[in-house]
């Protein structure tokens, strides 16, 4: 188990790892919001260098969250347990993302669990049609995965092609059977 220690937020990027069913996550937050999530990598302290690491300039450290953020962890935890927790309360801070990121991002959230869309019905809905390849792309960069729930698209038959989270494919079909999504994990009868 990771320990968790309390300690006040500061105003610089702060991050912290946590134990969850699937394994070990990893959450960074600016005073705004989530700037960056983790899924586990090969092993906590792999899951705790990638999400300590500095991007853009930003050093982030290593702090214990407290409120909204200790909130989304424990609704996190619940939704990787099962229980299909709607995350999307969870303040984000989005400020250094591409304005069309963006965009496929805003879309991409408000699919509920056990929901997808396809990359192109994604392009439609931001008002880019035929932008199929570019909205993967997006997705493919999406810092806060699971939160912004990129693994709900798919390919226009339903394929999953790609994802850049740790485990791939896996992960993806893993998550989308958690949140008993049809036609992944336990079989249907329809």
């Amino acid at each position: 188990m990771v320990a968790v220690h309390t300690v006040h937020m500061s105003d610089s990027p702060a991050a912290t790892l946590f134990d969850t069913e699937i394994g070990s996550c990893a959450i960074a937050w600016s005073a705004t919001g989530v700037i960056r999530f983790q899924l586990p990598e090969a092993t906590p302290a792999a899951t705790r260098t990638r999400i300590l690491r500095r991007r853009n300039g930003i050093e982030v450290t290593e702090q214990t969250p407290s409120g909204p953020i200790a909130d989304a962890i424990a609704a996190i935890r619940a939704h990787l347990a099962g229980e299909l927790t709607d995350l999307r309360w969870i303040p984000l801070d989005t400020s250094g993302i591409p304005e069309f990121n963006r965009a496929v991002y805003t879309v991409t959230r408000a699919i509920d669990p056990g929901h997808t869309l396809s990359y192109g019905q994604v392009a439609d809905r931001i008002g880019a049609p035929g932008a199929a390849q570019a909205v993967g792309q997006a997705l493919g960069r999406n810092p806060i995965p699971l939160i912004i729930p990129c693994h709900r698209v798919l390919a226009a038959d339903h394929a999953l092609h790609g994802f850049s989270a740790p485990g791939g494919l896996e992960t993806k079909m893993h998550l989308l059977a958690i949140e008993r999504t049809s036609g992944f994990g336990e079989p249907t009868l329809f």
